[in-house]
């Protein structure tokens, strides 16, 4: 069984983004506890408590050293997987032409995140980051158009997908520290913003792939795995 964890960035269709960031964190199932069992001895490590929330906001210069140690975990534990998706253009999207709306696009990324995640000969469990109250319907939705287009129509692959509160999961934390690092780059505050903790933990993921964040890798690169995203003729596609 593998647990895929998702948490995502900018998502409000009217912030002040132009992108949006999904991300996804897969981890074998059995395996959990252990790297449960690991990030809260980082944390206990870097003197604060065990259950103290990882969360990108939080990324300040005292606590740098904690922050880089989690990003140094996540890429020297061959077990955990990350795919995110950078979601460009998103003020310039015509839904309304195209009979869609936001929330449709929305799930539409987040089926482009998870599709290429899914193997039949795999079992999953998928747990998203509540958006709102009235996602329920959305993510059975979410469940059945990611299990059809695996011919998976008994659901024995993609056994499960819930929302959950990141409170609950360290790697759905983990998650949000990834893809907040992704929306502070891609929202052009790596070369103009003033955190420099934020830049250091973004140097940290860019020194760890070998690479800027700029472009999209393959679809056989598991390990980091990112897609930029572009509307093409300011539609949905």
């Amino acid at each position: 069984m593998i647990n895929i964890y998702c948490d995502e960035s900018c998502h409000l269709e009217n912030d002040e983004s132009d992108v949006m960031i999904l991300g996804a964190l897969a981890c074998p199932s059995q395996i959990k506890s252990e790297i449960y069992k690991d990030i809260r001895k980082i944390k206990v490590d870097y003197n604060l408590s065990s259950w103290n929330e990882i969360k990108w906001s939080k990324v300040s210069i005292s606590k740098l050293d904690y922050y880089l140690a989690l990003i140094d975990y996540f890429f020297n534990n061959k077990a955990l997987k990350f795919r995110g998706i950078v979601a460009t253009g998103k003020k310039q999207l015509d839904h309304e032409s195209y009979g869609n709306t936001y929330d449709k696009w929305y799930y539409i990324m987040y089926y482009y995140l998870l599709n290429p995640m899914i193997f039949p000969e795999e079992k999953y469990k998928i747990f998203i980051d509540i958006k709102d109250t009235n996602g329920g319907k959305k993510i059975a939705k979410l469940h059945d158009v990611l299990s059809n287009s695996h011919y998976d129509f008994s659901k024995n692959v993609i056994r499960d997908i819930k929302q959950i509160h990141s409170t609950e999961s360290e790697l759905m934390q983990l998650c949000d520290l990834i893809i907040g690092a992704l929306s502070y780059y891609h929202r052009g505050l790596y070369n103009f913003g003033t955190n420099i903790a934020k830049k250091q933990v973004i140097n940290k993921i860019i020194s760890h792939i070998g690479r800027d964040l700029d472009s999209k890798t393959s679809l056989t690169e598991n390990k980091f795995n990112l897609f930029i995203w572009e509307p093409r003729g300011g539609g949905l596609s």
